[in-house]
């Protein structure tokens, strides 16, 4: 008897029935039976689903001798059902990832209830993914399974079959059956949860909610929506059947009118004409199953209200009255947003005749995202080096707690903002400040860069249409019109940016300031940083930083990182850091062993932290390799990469150390130690000869005493040892000054 049986009802979805079957049966826990039901499709579905019956035993294929509609192919399934638990799945929709070893271990954890309710997220047509909007009522807080009574607000999440694990005993015991018509979810769903003796949660995302542009029963208009009356006098009539259940009558009521609501509202569901005979049969279901209790909130009284008059025009007419404020209140805002810009405009330009200010020095890094990089390194050196200077650091709102209080905080759009881009004399970022900046006459703008490249930049993108997308590159020409000096980490990066970004500036081949932490921490700041980050002592801590992908719309992590965690085992962790650009799902919320750290201010103490990085094609890697500590490259998809974004060299034949092409030699390496074995520790020397011949731990300095101190600046020295690696035994000395956030 398998754990699973996984129903899959099939109608007219050949398009995407392929990937629905592929996410259930290349799950990592594969105690499971999937059960697909043929609904007589008049499509390829039908012979979809007996390829796949015939590579993998645990498919059943079965074929119905005519059409019966989603909720008694389902019932097919279920007689035919034979795991613990019954699992829905709709044939245009999948599983996440890992998601049935998720649902099978929460199970296990709350005694096997007969209802488990997890989560899902909505996956456009356009490629936009929206969460479930009732996520809250999933926390895993408090009694591990509980009743309905311990938590009414389940009955508020989407009433679909397809977000819940059943105890197949349960249902049997019940004797639950679908109902025939649209919207059989509903008279499943309440009888389900309010007879249900015992409901457990689980805060993760096992379903993606496929939204298809057309072919749905959600966005096709007809009559057949009125079939969701049907469904709801099924869950009355259970209601009065069951008295122990009716006193969830007043919140089955309610929601029964949200739904009306929902469906007399949505454009793409009932036909013009059938408008208002819709709400006048939903008048006629208010009144029929009325039930007093509590007052909702006032919109909803009135929302409810107008459903029980039946009151179709009135409530049109309330309709598009709210449509029209939200327009009028948009169009009022932008009128302001736009007033206050003109008058910051006419401010910066008569900041702009005004002296500067030559002791001032404004930074900036990632469009306002915080204190970080190459700028904060230059900021902090300069405070040291050149008190005399007045240093301000522009971040947005949210990221000011990261900027030290010695700096002065700016934030961008303000008064205080353009009189700081005007007067100033220093400019200093990593990326381009607001494009309306117009460099006067002695402002020093010192451009500091934010990687060496792996991938093409500038006008080496021009044959690059996915990567380039809407840029304007004459606006970046222009940008680099601005710039004074532009700093480089080694010779390949100052080849590229003179080409990728022609223009008069003087390069500084100094190294990067954001990497003399890399030399300067001590053991003491290693040991401090793992501790910050739960890293146990005798842990391989693996740093995750993948960089972002401009052909993809839809973002994932390329590697199972919870599959990884089971194969290497209890000594090896996970801080997994997505790329700034990148939406990816957070990943690590059940294990101590996988942490999201994609919101942690500073990566350099990520790196110090950690034993050995893992990445694909980051510019991540050319900082690490002056820690000296092991590299894996992770190159999976190189060629489209490659063929998509463009290149300056073939990473897997110059690597910083071992290259993995797919998962399993991933797990290999770490399994046989290849990972930092005496073949690694070769091509990791060559790579760090190659490009970090700077790393003596005193590039801000360089750059201080150049840009700020007009002093000439001699050759690094020749001393290249960097911070101690993790260990059991730590040497001493005084704690380096790390950067803010790095504790």
């Amino acid at each position: 008897m398998p754990r699973f049986s996984v129903i899959v009802p099939v109608y007219r979805v050949q398009a995407y029935l392929h990937e629905c079957l592929e996410s259930v049966l290349e799950q990592s826990f594969t105690d499971l039976e999937l059960v697909a039901i043929d609904d007589c499709s008049p499509d390829a579905s039908g012979a979809i689903i007996d390829e796949f019956a015939a590579r993998d035993p645990r498919v059943r294929a079965v074929h119905l001798a005519e059409n019966v509609g989603l909720g008694r192919a389902r019932n097919a399934g279920l007689e035919r059902a034979t795991g613990d638990y019954v699992i829905f799945l709709d044939s245009d929709d999948s599983l996440a990832p890992d998601a049935l070893h998720a649902i099978s271990d929460r199970l296990k954890n709350t005694d096997g209830p007969d209802v488990l309710v997890y989560d899902y997220v909505r996956s456009y047509w356009t490629g936009v993914t929206v969460p479930n909007p009732g996520t809250v009522h999933l926390a895993e807080t408090g009694p591990a399974s509980f009743t309905l009574d311990d938590r009414p607000g389940l009955l508020r999440v989407l009433h679909v079959v397809w977000n819940k694990a059943y105890r197949r005993e349960f249902l049997e015991r019940a004797g639950f059956v679908f109902a025939p018509g649209y919207y059989e979810d509903v008279s499943w769903t309440y009888p389900v949860l309010v007879t249900a003796e015992s409901i457990a949660v689980l805060d993760r995302v096992c379903v993606r909610y496929r939204q298809r542009r057309t072919g749905a029963i959600t966005c096709s208009p007809g009559r057949r929506h009125f079939e969701l009356f049907g469904q709801y006098d099924r869950v009355f009539a259970y209601l009065d059947t069951h008295p122990e259940a009716s006193r969830w009558r007043l919140l089955v009521f309610r929601r029964m009118l949200d739904h009306f609501s929902t469906v007399f509202t949505a454009p793409d569901r009932l036909p013009r004409r059938s408008r208002a005979a819709f709400l006048r049969k939903a008048r006629t279901y208010c009144r029929r199953y009325r039930t007093l209790g509590a007052a909702p909130p006032v919109r909803t009284r009135i929302r409810h209200a107008l459903v029980g008059l039946g009151a179709h025009r009135s409530y049109r007419a309330l309709q598009f009255a709210g449509v029209l404020r939200r327009r009028l209140r948009g169009i009022a805002v932008a009128a302001r947003r736009a007033a206050r810009g003109a008058a910051l405009q006419i401010h910066y330009r008569v900041q702009r005749l005004l002296p500067l200010r030559e002791n001032d020095a404004v930074f900036s890094a990632y469009w306002g995202r915080g204190y970080s990089c190459n700028p904060a390194a230059v900021e902090a050196k300069v405070r040291e080096l050149a008190p005399h200077v007045r240093t301000a650091w522009i971040a947005d709102t949210a990221h000011h707690h990261t900027v030290p209080p010695a700096a002065r905080r700016l934030t961008p759009g303000t008064a205080a903002y353009w009189t700081a881009l005007a007067r100033s004399k220093y400019l200093v970022n990593n990326v381009n400040f607001d494009r309306r900046l117009v460099k006067g006459r002695g402002q020093v703008f010192l451009q500091t860069q934010h990687g060496t490249p792996l991938k093409h930049m500038g006008l080496d993108l021009l044959d690059r249409p996915l990567a380039l997308g809407d840029s304007d590159v004459r606006r970046a020409l222009a940008n680099c019109d601005k710039w004074d000096y532009v700093l480089s980490a080694n010779r390949h990066s100052t080849l590229v940016w003179e080409r990728a970004y022609p223009a008069a500036y003087t390069t500084l081949e100094y190294g990067y300031p954001r990497n003399d932490i890399y030399r300067n921490a001590t053991g003491e700041d290693v040991a401090r940083l793992r501790e910050s980050l739960g890293i146990p002592g005798d842990s391989v801590a693996i740093l995750y930083a993948p960089t972002h992908r401009d052909h993809r719309r839809t973002k994932r992590h390329a590697i199972d990182l919870e599959r990884m965690m089971r194969s290497l085992g209890p000594r090896f962790m996970v801080l997994a850091r997505a790329h700034h650009l990148s939406t990816v799902a957070r990943v690590g919320d059940e294990s101590p062993r996988l942490v999201d750290v994609s919101d942690h201010p500073c990566v350099e103490s990520l790196c110090l932290a950690s034993d050995v990085l893992v990445t694909d094609y980051s510019s991540l890697m050319f900082d690490y390799a002056h820690l000296d500590r092991p590299i894996v490259v992770y190159a999976d998809d190189w060629e489209v990469y490659e063929a998509t974004r463009g290149t300056y060299f073939d990473v897997r034949d110059f690597p910083p150390g071992a290259v993995a092409t797919g998962e399993d030699e991933l797990v290999d390496l770490f399994a046989t130690g290849a990972w930092r074995g005496p073949d690694a520790a070769r091509q990791r020397a060559a790579f760090r000869e190659r490009f970090c011949p700077h790393d003596d731990g005193r590039a801000a300095e360089r750059v201080v005493r150049h840009v700020f101190l007009g002093e000439t600046t001699g050759s690094p020295s020749g001393e290249r040892r960097p911070a101690p690696a993790p260990g059991p035994r730590q040497e001493p000395g005084s704690a380096a000054t790390l950067p803010t956030g790095a504790a």
